[in-house]
């Protein structure tokens, strides 16, 4: 049997690591390349039937025709998100598939993080004890128990948050298209309007897929509506937010923290190291000059077990694929994962 080539972009060593790891089960030949996928590094995937891609490969149609001449014709996403792929251009030539559940606790429980560490203000107490500071002034917190936290979005990583947070003793309100009535009856959880979830929410949390309908749910108009000195927290999407509308609510106290594990414009930062270089972006460079700002490079998945899953998935997705089998397979009309029985592009 012919082996199956695979190539990788935008890899990191990690991902080496995990992948390399989970195909001792598969022998598929993999081959990693640690630039991203582009107009120009297209090329390299020439003689690959299958390219693995992540969150910060664009993946236009123009690059999805420059792949399909070159003989791909699937695209694996070892991410859950797919708004970085042009579905409609894909639709026809590639099948797309993704990771659509890796570890819904990984990403749950590092929003919980933000918060804690916004509001009792460990990172800054880290470090003054390290030049021997030992000065409790100006870290006050304030007790989570009674407060009201703000979901949006209650797939799997939305119910798990709200899981954590009611165990802390917080009241939640919960807003999504499509509400989870037995799991809001289960815990004890109220499905309420997106207007009233920012006016009634201590702690605001992201948790929905970025979609055409919601790209700056968070702007000037939706920050007005809410409490003053509002925690927002976002390990969705970047462009979930408008992040000069944030800027400005933070400048003016109207919001008194922000925890972002991403961030609309990471993808010339995030996973890559500056620590030498000054950034350019001056938005971003805004942003970490604020005390009550936290932002990590999109590291909320980064557990053992959710790379092991994302690496079992993905490559799963692949050989699935040789028995033209598609379970992860994105459907380009209504973004749905699409029925192993189903041809490609139909929906339910």
């Amino acid at each position: 049997m012919k082996k199956v080539k695979i190539a990788f972009f935008d890899t990191k060593p990690y991902d080496q690591e995990f992948f390399h790891k989970i195909n001792e089960r598969y022998g598929f030949q993999i081959d990693f390349f640690s630039a991203r996928l582009t107009l120009e590094t297209a090329a390299l995937a020439a003689g690959y039937e299958t390219v693995c891609v992540f969150v910060n490969d664009m993946v236009t149609a123009q690059i999805i025709d420059r792949l399909y001449e070159t003989g791909v014709r699937h695209i694996a996403l070892r991410s859950a998100g797919y708004n970085n792929i042009d579905l409609a251009g894909a639709y026809g030539k590639i099948h797309v598939t993704r990771v659509p559940s890796y570890s819904p606790h990984a990403v749950a429980e590092h929003a919980a993080a933000l918060m804690l560490t916004l509001n009792r203000k460990t990172h800054r107490a880290f470090m003054r004890t390290r030049e021997n500071n030992f000065s409790i002034n100006g870290l006050m917190g304030f007790d989570m128990y009674n407060k009201t936290a703000g979901i949006v979005g209650t797939g799997k990583i939305g119910q798990i948050t709200i899981e954590i947070l009611k165990g802390f003793g917080m009241k939640i309100l919960a807003y999504d298209l499509y509400p989870n009535k037995d799991f809001s009856q289960k815990h004890g959880v109220e499905y309420v309007t997106l207007n009233e979830l920012f006016s009634g929410s201590d702690i605001i949390s992201l948790h929905c897929p970025l979609t055409p309908q919601n790209v700056y749910m968070i702007d000037s108009s939706s920050i007005a509506k809410m409490k003053d000195g509002v925690m927002i927290i976002n390990t969705g999407r970047g462009k979930l937010i408008n992040t000069k509308d944030l800027i400005n609510g933070l400048k003016t106290k109207k919001i008194g923290s922000a925890g972002l594990d991403v961030y609309e414009e990471e993808g010339d930062y995030f996973f890559e190291d500056f620590s030498a270089e000054a950034i350019s972006d001056d938005v971003l460079a805004r942003l970490t000059t604020f005390p009550n700002v936290l932002i990590t490079s999109h590291q909320a998945f980064f557990t053992k077990e959710a790379l092991t899953n994302i690496a079992q998935t993905t490559l799963e997705n692949i050989s699935f694929m040789q028995e033209g089998k598609f379970p992860n397979e994105i459907c380009y009309r209504c973004g749905e994962d699409v029925c192993s029985k189903k041809s490609l592009g139909k929906c339910f």
